[in-house]
């Protein structure tokens, strides 16, 4: 490749980019931080974030559905994340909160995100922003989270 050509992408066959969703993911993840933290109105921080998106191409719809849904079902993905938790959601670090969270919202929600795909971008996103072993608790608790809520799918991949 010359200096200057364009870096080929791979699209998944349903036309999905995967760099641009991880980056969608990452940006909601910092979102929804800053959310959890403020307690300010989603509208303000997605249109934030959305702004410093368009620097850095990323899925800005499939952003906006993360973050809205996740404030939207808020409750119910605390509920159901409770069993796999050993402490409370507010315990969580934030950053480990929100990332659970996120891989919640698309468990749960968004059924066309293969669940391998969920878990290994909450992992790499928690190594990334979260503390030193946070990943390693992400990991745990969204292995049991999958089997329970992804039988299917999960048992279908174990064989």
């Amino acid at each position: 490749m010359q200096a200057g050509e364009p870096v080929s992408r791979q699209y998944r066959k349903d036309g999905v980019d995967p760099v641009t969703r991880a980056r969608a993911r990452r940006r909601a993840l910092q979102a929804l931080y800053a959310w959890q933290l403020s307690g300010g109105e989603v509208g303000q921080v997605i249109a934030q974030f959305a702004h410093e998106q368009a620097h850095e191409i990323a899925d800005l719809e499939y952003f906006e559905d993360l973050v809205r849904g996740v404030v939207k079902h808020r409750t119910q993905l605390d509920e159901a994340l409770a069993p796999y938790l050993d402490r409370t959601v507010e315990e969580v670090d934030p950053i480990e909160r929100a990332v659970l969270r996120i891989a919640a919202y698309e468990l749960l929600h968004r059924l066309d995100v293969p669940y391998r795909v969920v878990l290994n971008e909450a992992i790499e996103t928690a190594k990334r922003f979260g503390a030193e072993h946070g990943h390693t608790y992400v990991n745990g608790v969204l292995d049991h989270a999958a089997v329970a809520w992804r039988p299917a799918e999960t048992s279908a991949k174990a064989r």
